[in-house]
């Protein structure tokens, strides 16, 4: 006998295994567990504190006991000179570049190549290796930002750039440079020149440096903070 196509006991459901679960449940059966694993992989490795390990492997003063308190790159400078600063940050940019990388190496698609991205830079902001203290998080933006979308980095950067040289204020050049980033993601999304997924980095990620940057705002509005100088080693 031949059987039609409408006949269930000769056909089989190819959109379902053999358990009878959906396809795509099966797929997200692994899909799930390595996006888990791959954001929390991120997350760890931005918590890495760059400076406190810069600064206890070169015998240079802890970033936590100078200015701000803060691990990232631009207090290192203070605590142990531009050196040693600019090492900590290229590390830092490295914490969010590596976890991007190797998300898109094993093939995640760019959706959760974003969330990698802001999971590192949540790490760099709140280290679970510090007690949830940490950086900024805003060199770590920019490392994921240049495997994400390198165009909105390279834009931006004279932006950054160009605060830093007429004011001095790291902080303000990392608020409007993020801003600037999240609105420059915006635009290429919605004239089709990248993915949509792109700005779920961009926004989340701006997000996360200025609440990061919370009291460098208030001393801004209140003309209290303090300006960048190579010079400007603090002293035990």
């Amino acid at each position: 006998m031949v059987h039609g196509p409408d006949d269930g006991r000769m056909t089989r459901d190819v959109t379902r295994d053999p358990a009878g679960r959906p396809a795509y449940t099966r797929a997200m059966d692994g899909e799930v567990p390595r996006t888990l694993l791959l954001v929390l992989g991120a997350y760890l490795l931005g918590s890495t504190p760059s400076g406190v390990l810069v600064a206890r492997l070169t015998g240079g003063r802890d970033p936590r006991t100078v200015g701000s308190g803060r691990t990232g790159g631009t207090n290192a400078i203070r605590a142990m000179g531009p050196a040693r600063g600019l090492t900590v940050g290229f590390l830092d940019v490295g914490k969010g570049a590596l976890p991007v990388l190797v998300a898109r190496f094993v093939g995640a698609d760019e959706f959760v190549q974003a969330l990698v991205g802001v999971a590192a830079v949540v790490g760099a902001w709140r280290s679970v290796f510090l007690r949830f203290h940490g950086g900024r998080g805003v060199a770590t933006a920019v490392g994921a930002m240049l495997v994400i979308q390198p165009l909105v980095a390279l834009i931006t950067a004279p932006v950054v750039l160009g605060v830093i040289v007429l004011s001095r204020y790291v902080s303000l050049a990392s608020l409007l440079g993020s801003a600037t980033a999240a609105v420059i993601t915006l635009a290429l999304v919605l004239t089709g020149v990248i993915a949509p997924a792109s700005l779920v980095y961009g926004v989340s990620a701006a997000v996360v440096v200025w609440l990061a940057h919370a009291d460098n705002i208030d001393r801004l509005l209140h003309g209290r903070e303090r300006r960048l100088s190579f010079g400007d080693r603090e002293r035990s």
